[in-house]
């Protein structure tokens, strides 16, 4: 794949060298720009995934697109029930809020674990070292987290990607980034009555699995 820069622009050409196909590659920057010239509607669910704009799916298996699952609902909120302890360990969940992955990512997880305290975050959306933990509650995306998803995560460096697996009520720790494949050395899955433990602070914060299922 080679790369190419547009002059006078923020996207960038890619070219398969093996088809000859032309894909254009919008950079956070661009995003930005967009969202800023009023082109895409601010707090809409839009994210930027891997330069190409997508409208981030929250709904159940089978249900309309348009619509927030009832269980998908359920796992998000309570995502932010943890906050009273993860403020004593010096960070906060944030939930359904961008986090800027450059050159081409900017996706809204479900929850993500950052460093410091929300107005530390008046000036910018959480960089990679600012993230502690990135979590995705998944039904009708599911494979999109597992690949896409892990992927952006991975080459990020991100420490660890919770996947919230509501198909089959588990929860999938992914750990040890291997940021030049996209891909996490280690993973592991956890029934409901199991621990999670988010990495977070000296001794992280162990969370029984059942309390992120909804």
């Amino acid at each position: 794949m080679t790369l190419l820069k547009l002059p006078h622009t923020q996207v960038t050409l890619l070219q398969t060298l093996d088809d000859q196909k032309l894909v254009y590659a919008l950079t956070v920057d661009a995003y930005h720009r967009m969202i800023e010239e009023g082109v895409l509607p601010e707090g809409e669910p839009f994210e930027l995934i891997q330069g190409q704009i997508l409208r981030k799916e929250r709904q159940g298996q089978g249900e309309d697109p348009m619509t927030v699952g009832h269980k998908h609902a359920v796992a998000v909120n309570g995502l932010s029930l943890l906050n009273p302890k993860l403020i004593k360990r010096d960070c906060h969940m944030r939930v359904q809020q961008p986090i800027t992955l450059p050159p081409y990512n900017e996706p809204e997880p479900d929850g993500v674990v950052v460093v410091g305290r929300n107005d530390d975050y008046v000036d910018h959306h959480p960089a990679a070292k600012e993230v502690l933990c990135v979590i995705e509650v998944s039904e009708a995306t599911l494979e999109h987290d597992r690949t896409n998803k892990q992927q952006i995560y991975a080459s990020a460096g991100i420490k660890q990607y919770l996947i919230i697996n509501l198909v089959d009520q588990v929860v999938e720790v992914y750990t040890q980034p291997i940021t030049e494949s996209g891909r996490y050395g280690q993973t592991v899955t956890l029934t409901e009555r199991q621990q999670v433990t988010l990495m977070v602070g000296k001794k992280g914060l162990m969370v029984p699995a059942k309390r992120l299922l909804a």
